[in-house]
């Protein structure tokens, strides 16, 4: 359904418009629902049918677009890998997902799970047919895509996103970003997230046209908006703080940029001011959200004051946020609670994982996690997270998953991972650590065990040793927020 509301539209109403700039190739929508037909019959041919997976491993490459254009029109599902994962992480996603095939960049893992079909796209560019690939799909219920999170326990969580999940994200994000007719959209930040994913489709559906970056830096960045006029990004606040501090960036002409939005964090006042500075025509739009649920909330222009600069925003018409105490009961403004969600942009289930989607929903609302209250005037303020889960760099890392980690080193008796506040990434992942009696470790140990397993940016930043046990509660579980909150003493807030 979605390849319809999107590229479909845009082939009709602007064919002869440039939709995507592959490696200075300019191609018209007409020219690029071409050659998605022809991946899509090529896909076809190797006996992708609906419902099949096929895994992309990729940087924001152009054809990471037509990958997911011609899935969106077989019935075919992504499933988007995060390139920063290590080759262990990655092998979990793919046992996970079962995957028919994999579309990978030779840069990148290879993966040791083998699928029935493999391509190596800069070894062996990327197929097209001449033959017709079978009708558009057009089922609103329709898996579009799997987006995977990572696992509290080590498991990763794969969010099963329909085509209705991203048509409703689409009319969401442009309540707050305002698309405009044939304006330039920017991927900056990693396709593979759902805060950039939906926007692959957003961006055709009004006429836009669409440029990568393959990997985010201050200087491609300007390079690219100055040489394309590019009108709409979405970047997390560590980009923008690299933006701002990149010397040569006022010698480029980014006056074109319309909108920047970002996510993962608010970012610090001392940031928005800097933001103003280096773009003063651009309009800041900060937005809240999840991979199971897309954006919820957001905070415009022109509601960026002084007082509010720490709100999440409110939602848009379609998405109902709620703040519930424990037992699922509404609180008033004012009052902390567990933020919940119920919209269309909300996803169905976890793929493979009846007992984690039964624990996500209550009542029919979806439990964010997030610890949060709404003022008088229906502003949205994260205060912590239900959750371990910590935010680095706009990459989300669990806690245990972390912990499972370095709980496999045989010197270790106890651990306990939490973030801590940090001004260019927001947070940083540390680690609390009890050794074994008579066992000795090092910090420098303790990360390169952990780069066996775990990305990059789930590495553990700091780690301390305990001589003593870690303080518990009554029924034995480690009080994390003791060991924490002389990080956040003089923070507003317990999260970034």
């Amino acid at each position: 359904m979605i390849y319809v509301h999107s590229l479909g539209r845009a082939s009709r109403y602007y064919s002869a418009r440039t939709a995507l700039a592959p490696e200075g190739v300019r191609l018209s929508f007409s020219e690029l629902e071409n050659r998605v037909k022809g991946v899509a019959a090529a896909l076809s041919a190797h006996g992708f049918n609906l419902g099949d997976r096929l895994a992309i491993l990729l940087p924001n490459w152009p054809e990471y677009i037509e990958l997911v254009y011609a899935c969106s029109w077989l019935g075919v599902i992504a499933v988007p890998l995060n390139t920063r994962l290590s080759l262990a992480e990655i092998d979990r996603v793919l046992a996970d997902a079962t995957p028919r095939g994999l579309v990978r960049h030779s840069s990148l893992p290879t993966p040791t799970v083998r699928t029935s079909w493999q391509r190596v796209i800069d070894q062996d560019p990327l197929e097209t047919r001449n033959d017709p690939p079978p009708n558009v799909v057009y089922d609103p219920e329709a898996i579009l895509a799997l987006i995977y999170t990572s696992g509290t326990t080590g498991r990763p969580k794969g969010v099963m996103v329909t085509h209705a999940n991203i048509l409703a994200n689409i009319h969401n994000f442009n309540y707050w970003m305002r698309y405009t007719e044939g304006g330039v959209y920017l991927h900056a930040a990693p396709i593979f997230h759902i805060a950039d994913f939906p926007a692959m489709f957003a961006a055709p559906a009004f006429g836009a046209r669409q440029l990568t970056i393959p990997k985010f830096s201050p200087q491609s960045f300007c390079e690219t908006v100055e040489r394309e006029r590019v009108s709409h990004t979405v970047l997390v606040p560590t980009m923008i703080n690299l933006l701002t501090q990149f010397p040569d960036a006022r010698n480029y002409d980014l006056s074109s940029l319309e909108v920047l939005a970002y996510g993962g964090s608010p970012m610090a006042p001392e940031l928005i001011q800097r933001t103003r500075g280096l773009l003063p025509l651009v309009k800041l739009v900060q937005v809240y959200g999840l991979s199971e649920t897309g954006f919820l909330t957001g905070l415009q222009d022109q509601e960026h004051t002084q007082d509010r600069l720490l709100s999440c925003g409110r939602p848009c018409p379609g998405i109902d946020v709620q703040v519930t105490d424990e037992s699922g009961k509404q609180v008033g403004a004012g009052k902390p609670g567990e933020l919940v969600a119920r919209g269309a942009n909300i996803m169905r289930r976890y793929w493979n994982n009846p007992g984690d989607t039964a624990l996500a929903f209550r009542d029919g609302s979806f439990r964010t996690g997030d610890i949060g209250y709404q003022d008088s005037q229906g502003y949205f303020y994260i205060l912590d997270r239900l959750k371990d889960m910590i935010v680095t760099g706009g990459e989300n890392v669990y806690s245990g998953e972390v912990e499972a980690v370095i709980y496999a080193h045989p010197a270790v008796r106890e651990a306990a991972v939490f973030g801590i506040p940090d001004p260019k990434w927001g947070e940083l992942v540390m680690a609390c650590v009890v050794l074994k009696p008579g066992m000795n470790l090092t910090a420098d140990e303790v990360v390169a065990h952990c780069r066996q397993s775990l990305a990059t940016y789930k590495v553990p930043r700091r780690i301390e040793f305990l001589d003593t046990e870690f303080p518990k509660s009554g029924s034995g579980k480690i009080l994390k927020r003791v060991l924490r909150d002389r990080f956040w003493v003089r923070q507003t807030r317990a999260v970034s």
